[in-house]
């Protein structure tokens, strides 16, 4: 089972809207056109059994507009290939509630952003968030190290997130972009070996392999991306029990993510292993 870790979607009435704004700030390209149905059709293009969707409350009044949706999203995931994830803010005060209500639908975890959503990791209400949502048994995925549409801003960088994992200990936290975008290295450093996941989303340079019939995103540069060996050395420092493949889409296209995976040097085994049975465990499929 090939399991994608990292995808976004948005309501089909303000897909557009979202797509074109978020692509304009991080002047990132987008693959998709953001609606879940175009990334049904994307996964099942690029072989991807299950893309797992990670939306962000980016106030504290979106959160049930988002879970509703998730709920709706997770009743037919046999049929779409896509699981949802739900959200909350960090001024959410019933947080205890809408974890609960969340687990309650069978809902497997939830996305913090804390660039996004103004707070950092290791501030008292993202830290009472997660501690939470461990004690239910839900996943935390967290955006990880800086973002690429806010330059400098140290929300989740690997010194905060470090303080998390020192205070909560959590079995089931997720950290987006091998564990911090753009300061990959002092977080494997500070983070390896704590037991947290990180994800492969929008990490990898692009391989121009004009064979492989994969669309290239030449607008990335080696200066923002890492490199096959950085990436490896960034797997040996995690240890691949803790790797997850994710693509980012539609930010990247989840056939190149995938390919760029598959290329990078790895056994069939550890392949095996980052591609779905790291992910299968964690969600107990």
């Amino acid at each position: 089972m090939i399991i994608d870790f990292h995808t976004h979607t948005f309501p089909d009435r303000i897909a557009e809207k979202a797509i074109a704004k978020l692509s304009d700030a991080a002047k990132a390209k987008n693959y998709l056109n953001g609606t879940a149905a175009s990334l049904s059709e994307s996964g099942k293009e690029a072989g991807i059994d299950l893309s797992v969707i990670l939306p962000v409350a980016t106030n504290a009044g979106q959160f049930h507009t988002i879970n509703e949706t998730a709920f709706l999203v997770n009743e037919r995931t046999e049929e779409t290939g896509l699981l949802s994830f739900g959200s909350l803010h960090p001024e959410n005060e019933n947080y205890r509630e809408i974890i609960r209500d969340l687990t309650g639908h069978g809902v497997k975890g939830i996305k913090l952003h804390p660039v996004y959503q103004g707070c950092y990791v290791d501030d008292i209400r993202m830290l009472r968030i997660i501690e939470c949502a461990e004690a239910e048994g839900m996943i935390t995925i967290i955006h990880a190290g800086f973002d690429i549409g806010f330059p400098g801003q140290d929300f989740a960088g690997p010194e905060h997130i470090l303080k998390v994992v020192e205070e909560l200990k959590p079995k089931r936290f997720v950290l987006a972009h091998m564990g911090g975008w753009g300061c990959w290295e002092e977080a494997a450093k500070l983070l390896s070996g704590t037991g947290v996941y990180v994800d492969t989303s929008f990490t990898l340079t692009p391989l121009r392999d004009k064979g492989s019939g994969i669309e290239i995103n030449t607008e990335r540069t080696e200066a923002e991306m890492l490199s096959p060996e950085g990436f490896l050395k960034l797997v040996s420092m995690y240890g691949e029990e803790q790797i997850l493949f994710g693509s980012d889409s539609p930010w990247s296209s989840q056939a190149e993510a995938k390919f760029c995976l598959e290329k990078t040097g790895f056994s069939a085994g550890t392949l095996d292993k980052i591609l779905g049975k790291n992910a299968e465990k964690l969600l107990n499929l």
